[in-house]
């Protein structure tokens, strides 16, 4: 992969992109807005470090033959002695339940979770680990640690408190937007 990341430092020492803060200065529009260009560019700096994890997350799990959504359930599915339901699997993941049933069979397929009747709803099942996906898991989580270690070098744990805040401040306020856009769609009104 070519080298794609050439980052500079603002005055005060903050890395930005030059290309993306030149391509989301024209985009912005209103030069006199300065905190419209940096809420652009920091929503290309979420994209930029969500792309940077998940290629770290895909490469340590495809390497195992377990893609990283796959990877993702066997997590959820690892706390869980029980069991979860498909829904309840997509709901968390916020993805599509067939999504997760095709997880599922794959992930049946190779012996790391199994179907169980749900003890709560006779027409429902629940997926769940098994040891060999309990045993993956085991084998999967010292490279995990190392390679989030190493993303995360140079941050203090202050620093990653309030990284983790900002991320998730940052994701309730889109949902409280999607919210009110639907809201407002359901009403006919327009946004």
């Amino acid at each position: 992969m070519k080298d794609v990341h050439n980052y500079d430092r603002d005055p005060d020492g903050s890395l930005y992109d030059p290309r993306v803060r030149a391509a989301m200065a024209d985009f912005a529009g209103d030069p006199a807005d300065p905190l419209t260009l940096l809420t652009f560019e920091a929503g290309a700096a979420v994209r930029t470090a969500y792309h940077s994890v998940e290629r770290m997350r895909a490469h340590g799990s495809q390497g195992r033959g377990v893609s990283a959504g796959a990877l993702d359930l066997l997590i959820r599915l690892n706390g869980s002695d029980a069991g979860i339901s498909i829904g309840d699997l997509a709901r968390a993941a916020g993805v599509s339940s067939r999504n997760v049933t095709g997880l599922v069979d794959t992930l049946e397929n190779d012996g790391l979770v199994r179907r169980v009747p749900d003890p709560g709803d006779r027409r429902s099942v629940l997926a769940r680990i098994t040891p060999a996906g309990r045993a993956w898991i085991e084998a999967f989580r010292e490279p995990s640690r190392l390679a989030m270690r190493a993303m995360f070098q140079g941050f203090s744990a202050e620093e990653l408190v309030v990284f983790r805040d900002l991320c998730l401040r940052m994701a309730a306020n889109q949902h409280h937007l999607a919210d009110r856009l639907s809201h407002l769609s359901q009403n006919g009104e327009q946004p």
